[in-house]
């Protein structure tokens, strides 16, 4: 089964080789039928702490095995410029 892969914006880089990055997604409502945003925080692993300082810039993170009990996302690549 292939390994998810989602893109989002950097939020916080407070931990130590972790950052939190907020994914955002687009949906219509069952019953309005008016497109409304939902997002979600996800913790993701930086091994080399790349994106130390970066808060704003957007990223794309993968599934992977659980590094720790909050973590199961790797950073894979950065998505865009810091804004």
């Amino acid at each position: 089964m292939p390994k998810r892969i989602l893109q989002g914006v950097i939020v916080s880089d407070k931990g130590d080789k972790t950052i939190t990055v907020n994914v955002e997604r687009r949906l219509t409502h069952p019953v309005y039928k008016k497109i409304i945003r939902k997002s979600k925080k996800y913790r993701a692993h930086d091994p080399e702490n790349l994106f130390k300082g970066k808060v704003g810039a957007k990223v794309e993170i993968q599934e992977c095995r659980p590094i720790s009990k909050t973590k199961s996302w790797v950073v894979i690549t950065n998505a865009g410029e810091v804004k």
